[in-house]
């Protein structure tokens, strides 16, 4: 498989080590990522007490390409959200496929609720 994206649900399947983490570890380095879904990771481990330090060595470690949430993007993943709304979607979630989009990559998630989503991105479960 080419380069993908990563949502945040992926990686935080590798961070807590948990069934599918070898699929995401097996697309590091090189793997895309925006910077929302990366936030998301961020606010994930901090609720959990990780400090910040730690946080940033072990996600700067993984040699991601973090992508801004730019125009262009504001403008996609705006627009996917009436296709996506039944799925329950959140605002991350559509920034990860808007990337995809963009970059014409698959999508690797933990989220099942993709699975039979039709936007025109490959999506690939991890687990």
């Amino acid at each position: 498989m080419g380069k993908v994206v990563l949502d945040a649900s992926a990686l935080l399947v590798l961070l807590n080590d948990e069934s599918g983490s070898a699929s995401v570890e097996a697309v590091l380095p090189g793997a895309a990522i925006s910077a929302v879904n990366l936030s998301e990771v961020v606010a994930k481990l901090a609720d959990r007490s990780v400090p910040l330090e730690i946080i940033s060595t072990a996600l700067l470690s993984l040699g991601l390409e973090v992508h801004p949430f730019d125009q262009e993007m504001a403008f996609v993943a705006g627009s996917l959200r009436p296709k996506t709304r039944s799925a329950g979607l959140s605002f991350g979630d559509r920034g990860c496929l808007a990337l995809a989009l963009l970059l014409s990559r698959t999508v690797l998630t933990a989220d099942k609720s993709w699975k039979n989503l039709r936007l025109g991105v490959k999506i690939r479960l991890v687990r």
